[in-house]
């Protein structure tokens, strides 16, 4: 996107806004064909600004921006609609995965199939369901679209298939390694591992595993970063 150009229609999601001024926000966006940009909404704080209502969290939007340099100028945004409002419990899955986009995709990189991803994810979510194989495919989705796909149908260096009897553990950046005894790492079913390499949930251990599993993977790729979203969640069940 060098030099300056304008775009026009693009759709695209709110993932952060923070103010600019006394009237402006900037905008952090997710659109389908441009990925994550930045974009500064001019006069949009003003009380009787017509963004006031449409510059939504989690809805879908189109936006048309103009501008070459790092933050753009919004020229137009439109509410799609089509989805609930979250609440509740979604609401916080909802932040979720947005600190996960603002905080690990590039800027500027467009995800067509991840930004597809994350809207199936918001609207189960805006179905009520909040259930972790939702979380769970959108996090493969993520890794596998910033270059970290997981194998997790067969042993790293033979390719041996897995067992279902088994007991594996995950070593980052290098795959599924055969656990012989007992160790201080997390160990993951065999079974735990092809559900989640197949996408199926059905399992209650599979589910409860396979949370382990990406947290480990998305704590890793984080590099140190908190989840605000996390955090908060676990506040929530503490009380």
């Amino acid at each position: 996107m060098a030099g300056k150009q304008r775009i026009d229609g693009a759709a695209a999601f709110l993932l952060h806004a923070h103010p600019y001024s006394e009237t402006s926000l900037v905008l952090d966006v997710f659109a389908r064909d441009y990925g994550r940009l930045a974009v500064l909404a001019r006069g949009a704080r003003r009380p009787r600004s017509a963004m006031r209502g449409v510059l939504l969290a989690f809805q879908p939007l189109e936006l048309s921006w103009f501008g070459g340099g790092e933050v753009k100028t919004l020229a137009r945004a439109e509410w799609l609609g089509g989805l609930p409002l979250l609440a509740g419990k979604s609401l916080l899955l909802g932040y979720y995965l947005n600190e996960l986009l603002l905080k690990l995709l590039p800027r500027e990189d467009a995800h067509p199939t991840l930004f597809d991803a994350y809207g199936a994810a918001l609207a189960a979510l805006a179905r009520g369901t909040t259930e972790t194989a939702e979380l769970r495919r959108f996090e493969k989705t993520l890794l596998r679209e910033l270059g970290y796909g997981l194998a997790l149908d067969r042993l790293a260096g033979s390719g041996e298939p897995l067992r279902p009897d088994g007991q594996y553990e995950y070593l980052v950046e290098q795959g599924v390694v055969e656990v012989l005894g007992v160790s201080p790492r997390l160990t993951f079913a065999g079974k735990t591992l092809l559900d989640l390499s197949a996408d199926d949930y059905s399992d209650a251990r599979t589910l409860a595993e396979s949370k382990l599993l990406m947290r480990q993977l998305m704590t890793y790729y984080l590099g140190g970063q908190a989840l605000q979203s996390r955090r908060v969640f676990v506040e929530l069940q503490d009380l």
